[in-house]
């Protein structure tokens, strides 16, 4: 593994992956959001988008129809990441249209997301949150391999099928040959509250599932998100969690940024 050559990213002092292993955990939303509150927070920070075949980053951010600018540095072209909410966001999603689907093999998918991270002018970045694609493959071995990664964040909701996948990424940063630190558990969907009735939490998927996983890994829940359904409708408009009315989900995600933050090793 140690005759990949690195990608070179001096300019960017952590870079953190989130993984989940299986889609519909509400990955994508967790990375944009952790990475607007890490903004929030005074960090400069950066968020690539590395499901090249289902981008989902640009709507979430309500950027879908940016082109970032390119310019050249003699014969290298050069990209500059779309800013909003004080993140600097690059996905693959700017470059295709919405409907189009990309049939690629894994090694043009895995060169795609190479470029995207090389050739983008990143200015100086303290996190850079780095979304994977559902699975274990090309993509997330290259990411990992090619990366000099600071650790990984596991998203997971509660049910038993969404812990078997989380297992399967977690697997991935603790093979003996990437040796990857696990920051912690983020457990999504952790409970339904009513608006009417917020002292009520309703377990609609189970209870204590990252809990149990975090305790396989020997770390720590960094977090638990509830079912808000004003979160899933926000990211569908481009609006983060800090446009809300209801502060749960702001929170959440500041306790986030609280507890891994102290897990980064400088």
């Amino acid at each position: 593994m140690s005759t990949f050559e690195k990608i070179s990213l001096p300019t960017v002092k952590h870079i953190i992956a989130v993984a989940s292993g299986k889609g519909g955990v509400g990955k994508s939303t967790v990375s944009a959001n952790l990475a607007i509150a890490l903004a929030r927070n005074g960090y400069k920070t950066a968020l690539v988008d590395a499901d090249i075949f289902g981008p989902s980053i640009p709507p979430m951010f309500g950027i879908d129809d940016a082109k970032p600018e390119v310019a050249y540095n003699g014969d290298q072209e050069m990209m500059f990441p779309i800013e909003k909410y004080g993140v600097k966001v690059m996905s693959i999603g700017f470059f295709i249209e919405t409907n189009q689907g990309l049939i690629w093999r894994g090694p043009m998918a895995s060169n795609a997301l190479t470029q995207l991270l090389e050739n983008t002018q990143w200015g100086d970045i303290d996190f850079m949150i780095i979304d994977f694609p559902p699975g274990t493959s090309d993509i997330q071995l290259t990411t990992v391999q090619k990366l000099t990664l600071s650790g990984a964040l596991i998203v997971t909701t509660p049910q038993e099928v969404a812990l078997n996948d989380a297992r399967k990424a977690a697997s991935l940063f603790n093979n003996k040959d990437l040796g990857v630190p696990i920051l912690g558990v983020i457990e999504n969907m952790s409970w339904f509250t009513p608006n009417p009735h917020p002292d009520e939490k309703y377990f609609i998927f189970g209870e204590g599932g990252g809990e149990r996983l975090a305790n396989e890994l020997s770390v720590e829940v960094v977090g638990q998100i509830p079912l808000i359904a004003e979160v899933g409708e926000a990211a569908d408009k481009g609006l983060s969690v800090y446009n809300q009315s209801s502060k749960v989900a702001v929170n959440a995600f500041d306790r986030i940024v609280e507890n891994f933050i102290g897990k980064i090793q400088d």
